[in-house]
């Protein structure tokens, strides 16, 4: 996966890091195609999915990570960029090591719990960040690590009872009751017993008797508490275990996902959203994906009867959509159901674009309930030079055109113009294609984009 660069003068700082571009096939899973994403945490607030991701680094052979990032839907199956709201650089005490993480909302706050190698110890510890919002910017909530016993990969849970458990561990499996404060904890360190009853059976490895491996991903579901998690390695699968109560005793269940796909580790999230259960994961699907440049996907499944779950299986489909998209209001033009060619960076407008386009690349945003018809399409644009357009197309990137805007050089690639163009055969709900046209070299920037409905609607 080759990296696009267009350098700026003035706004280039405020940039930063730019993401890549993939994909030339159409599919929905991996649900982010423009930047590797790994070891997905899911959040819901406010009637949306927040996920919580890791990035590896293009051509990474190892777990190259400097940033999170954080995306969100309302469908399941459009995805909105917000950037990175937290990386290594917010861990003052921090060295290295940006890896799997999870957030968890407490009275208005958001607090996302990470592992990074400190510093002082050259060992792996859990820091804190803190936001306000679900989106960031996040800060270093206590300034050094909460806790360090040199293992990775916390996951947070709030009992009902209104006790959180902050676990973590490879190759234990450890656990601390958090205070209310979600920054300090009681009672010191407690290990979870890894007993083959508790986790299975691990063969040829006596060091480590039991499939427990990694990320452990701990929520509670009908009294029942779950803790799914990355077994074996290499290459992983996803088992979990069941127990009455936070912290045991657990009984190992079986296999969730089994080993399969390009990567040869894994990481689980599950969620309950609007009606539906969900399982994420990330595999290396992508154009130049691999153990070490991963992409996250994610699928709709159904417990047993039991409480039990089925075997899921990675697919290139995804789910379907939970919701329709409104195309009336503003939308995002980072908001992506699948992108080819793509790039997004912070916009000088706030929050995200999409950038670095030539001609063909495309938006696809999927499952747009237009009704009974829309008449007019708007977007914000930028450029550099003259001849652009942005074609609206239903159906697939070179369905029916149904209007195309011109983009005019506006001056700057951060430098903002609206333009509106008639359309006509939008109705009903169907998948849009946002594909870009134009001559050599980049083209725009888009920031958002909003239909007109017809006088008739």
């Amino acid at each position: 996966m080759a990296t696009k660069r267009r350098f700026w003068t003035s706004i280039a700082a405020a940039v930063g890091l730019v993401l890549t571009v993939i994909a030339p096939a159409r599919a929905d899973n991996p649900i982010v195609q423009h930047i590797y994403t790994a070891d997905p945490a899911p959040l819901i607030h406010n009637g949306r999915v927040y996920l919580y991701t890791g990035h590896d680094e293009d051509n990474s052979t190892w777990f190259t990570m400097k940033e999170w990032r954080v995306w969100s839907s309302a469908d399941m199956v459009n995805w909105t960029d917000h950037g990175s709201p937290m990386s290594l650089a917010t861990f003052s005490w921090a060295k290295q090591d940006a890896w799997a993480g999870q957030a968890v909302e407490r009275n208005g706050k958001f607090y996302w719990y990470v592992p990074v190698v400190t510093k002082a110890s050259g060992r792996p510890a859990i820091g804190v960040g803190v936001s306000d919002s679900p989106t960031g910017p996040f800060r270093d909530a206590i300034g050094r690590p909460l806790v360090e016993n040199g293992e990775i990969d916390p996951t947070v849970m709030i009992d009902d009872d209104g006790q959180a458990y902050l676990y973590w561990g490879n190759p234990n499996l450890s656990y601390v009751r958090l205070n209310t404060d979600m920054i300090s904890y009681s009672g010191g360190i407690n290990r979870i017993p890894l007993t083959t009853a508790g986790f299975g059976t691990r063969t040829g490895d006596a060091n480590r008797p039991t499939l427990y491996e990694e990320g452990p991903w701990v929520y509670k579901r009908n009294g029942l508490y779950y803790n799914v998690f990355a077994a074996k390695c290499c290459s992983e699968f996803i088992g979990y275990s069941t127990s009455p109560g936070p912290t045991g005793p657990w009984t190992y269940r079986g296999t969730v996902m089994p080993t399969q796909g390009s990567s040869f580790t894994n990481h689980p999230g599950v969620i309950d959203f609007k009606g539906s259960s969900y399982f994420f994961y990330h595999n290396g699907a992508l154009q130049g994906g691999g153990g070490f440049t991963r992409s996250v996907a994610v699928e709709k499944f159904s417990y047993n009867a039991d409480g039990t779950i089925p075997t899921i299986n990675m697919t290139t489909a995804g789910p379907p959509a939970a919701d329709t998209l409104n195309p009336y209001v503003r939308q995002e033009a980072e908001t992506i159901g699948w992108g080819s060619g793509i790039e997004t960076e912070v916009a000088s407008e706030g929050g995200m674009n999409v950038g670095f386009i030539n001609n063909g690349d495309y938006i696809k945003v999927k499952n747009v309930a237009f009704g009974t018809g829309a008449t007019t399409f708007t977007a914000r644009v930028a450029s550099t030079v003259a001849g652009s357009s942005v074609e609206v197309r239903s159906d697939g990137p070179n369905g029916a055109l149904a209007g195309r805007c011109s983009v005019p050089n506006t001056g700057g690639w951060q430098t903002w113009t609206t333009v509106t163009c008639p359309v006509s055969g939008l109705t009903g709900t169907r998948d849009l294609y946002l594909r870009f046209s134009g001559g050599s070299g980049y083209l725009l920037n888009a920031n958002w984009w909003q239909f007109t409905r017809g006088s008739a609607s």
